[in-house]
């Protein structure tokens, strides 16, 4: 991490209300401040007094007019750039009426990162129900960070804990669909996001990419399914002809043991739960999710809105702290190496 007078602040969105963002914001801070670099919360500064009030926590607030007072602030006081929410919230009960706060925290920190203001963007977890309830039409966060990031931006999303970083080529398609998503365009597309992010992001000059097998097997020369020979075998020599370091498809049962991991630098999975299953078993609390093919640095904690928990005052922000201080790095190496 740089020294703080070289750098900007981070940009933190609230996420869902009703979730554990607040109570893992004021626990970064509280408990981390030391080694963290400077970062505002975009938030309502009366839930925050609630949150920390319910949660026990002993946490100052500093109100600011804008990133440039974050700074200095940070030190004493958790920055929060004032964004009102219109209808307060019971822990774990969602509201609808509020989407449109939280879609605008995300935009007002967008904005502050694009217009030089913050160094990068990170954000709390989402309620993807809520937002289908309020009528948005985006998923989640990375396809409204898209939008927002205009010009045809296509992103990929990365997990990264210390040993393993994961791609799914699909996202969040129900595991009945995922073999009609799955397509050999979008697999070079995700392998050739993440090779470029690799190398910029993270400093793999030569990334080498592992990619998983669909069917169990590896479909077992078609006995146990055919996409690996018509999709994924395909996409694999597409990547090799743009001089991409891509090995598969391998079975996935075989692809994520210790020494396995010391053969690629990420692994292009085919679905979801294939990508997260090996990373949380491996590191539960600090898996960070990168977007990568944006304009602009963006990370989050790997975890949703916990509803179950919020409130209690038992919520880890160690996924928080973690997507702090990558986001920070990723932007300091952006920042010392300009395209």
């Amino acid at each position: 991490m740089t020294a703080a007078a070289d750098r900007l602040p981070l940009a933190l969105t609230m996420g869902e209300p009703a979730g554990i963002g607040g109570e893992i914001a004021l626990k970064a801070w509280a408990n981390h401040r030391a080694n963290l670099p400077a970062f505002f919360l975009i938030d309502d500064p009366a839930r925050l007094e609630r949150i920390a009030g319910d949660c026990g926590l002993d946490v100052a607030l500093c109100p600011i007019g804008g990133p440039a007072e974050a700074v200095d602030a940070f030190p004493k006081a958790l920055p929060v750039l004032p964004q009102p929410i219109p209808k307060p919230t019971a822990p774990g009960k969602p509201a609808a009426e509020n989407v449109p706060a939280v879609l605008d925290a995300i935009r007002r920190a967008v904005e502050c990162v694009r217009t030089g203001l913050a160094a990068a963007l990170v954000t709390n977890p989402i309620h993807k129900h809520s937002l289908q309830a309020a009528g948005v039409t985006y998923p989640g966060h990375t396809e409204y960070l898209a939008h927002l990031a205009g010009g045809g931006a296509q992103s990929v999303m990365l997990l990264a804990i210390d040993t393993l970083r994961v791609v799914p080529v699909t996202v969040h398609e129900p595991l009945r669909t995922v073999a009609n998503h799955l397509t050999r365009e979008r697999i070079v597309l995700c392998g050739r996001i993440t090779a470029e992010g690799l190398q910029r992001d993270f400093g793999i000059a030569h990334p080498r990419l592992a990619v998983a097998a669909l069917n169990p097997h590896a479909g077992e020369a078609g006995a146990l399914g055919h996409e690996e020979e018509t999709i994924i075998a395909p996409a694999i020599a597409d990547l090799a002809e743009l001089g991409i370091a891509a090995t598969g498809p391998h079975p996935a049962d075989t692809l994520f043991h210790a020494s396995a991991r010391d053969a690629y630098d990420a692994v292009l999975c085919m679905y979801h739960d294939q990508a997260l299953i090996p990373l949380k078993t491996i590191d539960f609390a600090g898996g960070v999710n990168v977007t990568l093919g944006l304009p602009f640095v963006r990370t989050s904690p790997d975890h949703g809105t916990a509803f179950g928990i919020a409130g209690q005052g038992i919520a880890d922000e160690t996924s928080l702290v973690a997507a702090l201080r990558l986001a920070d790095a990723i932007a300091a190496r952006r920042q010392a190496t300009p395209r």
